[in-house]
């Protein structure tokens, strides 16, 4: 899931050199034609994000679908209307996920089994999906504890990380228990033309993109989004990484690699053009933020939680806790990576920041 906060305002500029060509999205259960075999799907979520972008490829003999929306009956009823309406009598033959997110990944393995089709994702993807599938049911680990109570964590807040812990394998069905292995470079063919894999990180940990130079299309996933900014977390499996470091890196990747004149195919929000001016915004974005964030630090030490104002242009509570607080911490990481910051620990396990 993505959130949006004032590391956006940066990105304001940018932001209004996109057109978005396609007009009003499809309704639930209805398949689009956006360029030849190409089909645009949208299925509703949960979360604060309503809606998420799947993609389903012609490929002659079959099809090939790309991210599956999460494991809802409703979900399924839509998928079974497009099944009726849009395979024209043809199997699904290979579902892609681009990450391993629920939204992506949720209803992979229903529909693998399904229609007995290959499932293909990049090997951490994978790896990642199948290790937090597997701690549902499990008591929350202490050393997640230890983490978000350095974080600056009440007791109130460790009860609930306690009681939500695990609840990540509710929203997937049975992962299949064996995947083909995307990499980057790599050129894959769908619906007859040569797309090519590009991965980028940060927001997870090797997201799979899709590029058709011929087409002039590029399925992002959520690496690139045109109205919101990914989010980018810190979490307690990995509390040394720089995963703001690896997004950045990614943009650039990207900008490097990708054509500017391509239709962008997001995970949310609208198709659009304008795929350079929004992966600059990104990266400024950013940026900002990380300068904003260490005018605070000059002030004074802080806890992560403090520092929730220098990051976000809304109020933090309830369930945004966990995703703020991770990426405050991973905005954190990041300056202590480039030098510009350091964390020290007090006598009851909290964590204070402040400059170097």
């Amino acid at each position: 899931m993505s959130m949006d906060g004032v590391e956006e305002e940066a990105a304001e500029r940018p932001r209004a050199q996109l057109v978005y060509p396609l007009g009003e999205p499809p309704p639930a259960g209805v398949a689009r034609e956006i360029a030849p075999g190409v089909f645009w799907v949208r299925m509703p979520l949960p979360f604060a994000l309503k809606w998420i972008n799947l993609w389903l490829i012609d490929d002659g003999d079959g099809w090939t679908i790309i991210d599956t929306g999460v494991a809802l009956e409703e979900s399924r009823e839509h998928w079974r209307a497009i099944f009726a309406q849009t395979l024209n009598g043809k199997p699904v033959t290979r579902v892609i996920c681009t990450h391993m997110h629920p939204d992506h990944m949720g209803l992979a393995g229903w529909i693998c089994r399904k229609f007995d089709a290959r499932l293909w994702m990049s090997r951490l993807e994978y790896v990642t999906g199948r290790m937090l599938v597997a701690d549902t049911g499990r008591e929350a680990p202490e050393e997640g504890v230890r983490f978000y109570r350095a974080a600056g964590w009440d007791e109130d807040m460790l009860d609930s990380y306690r009681v939500r812990f695990g609840g990540f394998g509710k929203a997937v069905s049975r992962i299949p228990d064996s995947y083909r292995r995307m990499e980057d470079g790599e050129e894959i063919v769908m619906g007859g033309k040569s797309w090519r894999i590009v991965t980028g990180n940060g927001h997870s940990p090797e997201h799979v993109c899709l590029l058709q130079e011929d087409l002039k299309l590029f399925i992002s996933g959520d690496q690139v989004l045109p109205r919101i900014s990914s989010n980018v977390s810190l979490f307690p499996t990995e509390p040394d990484a720089d995963p703001l470091r690896d997004w950045i890196e990614s943009c650039h990747k990207l900008r490097a690699t990708i054509p500017a004149d391509v239709l962008t195919l997001p995970s949310h929000n609208e198709p659009f053009n304008g795929v350079q001016a929004r992966l600059a915004g990104l990266i400024e974005g950013h940026e900002r933020t990380l300068a904003r964030l260490l005018q605070r630090l000059k002030e004074r030490p802080h806890r992560s939680v403090d520092l929730f104002g220098a990051m976000f242009a809304r109020k933090i509570g309830g369930d945004l806790m966990g995703m703020a607080t991770g990426e405050t911490l991973a905005h954190l990481n990041c300056l202590i990576g480039r030098g510009l910051a350091r964390r020290t620990m007090n006598s009851d396990g909290v964590a204070y920041y402040d400059a170097v």
